[in-house]
């Protein structure tokens, strides 16, 4: 009977955590990690919407398509496999705020305490009565978690939209407010701005102010394709279709180009 160490998913991961590590040392060498906008209690690192693993404190939590795996990474040179918990199906995202873990899939986001690190609990579900079926990157900010629900392409339908769920009461979330968007990808905020990723419009700038009334400021259109970003203190950092961009948010309100590295 396999272990979990003799699973494929363990090598997968133990050789993705090899690149998280390095990943995350060139960027604490980079900036003052006391700085980091992360909005947690535990140190975290720093992921965007769409990504497929978080790092909580000692803990790495990776999705694949129905799985969340648990490591611990108390031991940097020797990560272990601890814990494999089933969230569902079709599970694509994973977003960590505080001692929670917001999973996006394409029919719901699945929210888990990580309150015992090594045992993730599930607590809820968010799903928008406005779309059946959809993509799911979510990031969450204090007590209001934001959803791109794409339904372009493999993921169906007909209308995407960004969702705004009231999070205050974790174990019953409740959407409040939507903004309608063309096809949308990654997210993520800094303070009261919200930016969001649209292959048809480019980078969306939003007013969250008014947390459940996301307010269009502005759009930046490149021609190229924006997937995903990182809000990393005044620097966003935005994977594109042909490399990395890096603008200037010391104006949250205005990113103002730095530099293209294709």
């Amino acid at each position: 009977m396999p272990t979990l160490k003799t699973t494929p998913m363990y090598r997968y991961f133990k050789k993705l955590f090899c690149i998280v590590f390095v990943s995350a040392f060139f960027l604490h060498c980079g900036k003052d990690s006391g700085a980091n906008n992360y909005a947690g209690g535990s140190p975290a690192g720093q992921g965007g919407s769409l990504a497929r693993f978080a790092v909580v404190g000692n803990y790495m939590y990776a999705v694949d398509k129905e799985n969340l795996s648990v490591f611990s990474i108390a031991d940097a040179a020797n990560p272990q496999l601890v814990n494999i918990v089933k969230v569902g199906f079709e599970i694509e995202t994973i977003f960590p705020f505080k001692d929670k873990l917001f999973i996006g899939s394409t029919s719901v986001v699945h929210i888990f305490s990580i309150s015992n690190p090594q045992s993730p609990e599930k607590l809820s579900q968010a799903i928008s009565p406005d779309v059946m079926r959809r993509c799911d990157p979510v990031v969450a900010k204090d007590t209001v978690a934001y959803a791109t629900l794409r339904v372009n392409g493999a993921c169906g339908g007909v209308q995407s939209i960004l969702a705004c769920y009231d999070v205050k009461d974790i174990t019953r979330p409740v959407q409040r407010g939507v903004a309608l968007v063309g096809e949308p990808y990654g997210l993520g905020y800094k303070d009261n701005v919200l930016y969001v990723c649209d292959r048809q419009r480019g980078l969306i700038v939003f007013d969250i102010s008014k947390a459940y009334e996301p307010v269009q400021i502005k759009t930046i259109w490149t021609g190229r394709w924006f997937l995903d970003v990182i809000p990393y203190n005044d620097l966003l950092i935005c994977w594109t279709d042909t490399g990395v961009s890096l603008y200037d948010i010391t104006d949250n309100r205005n990113p103002a180009l730095l530099t293209t590295i294709q």
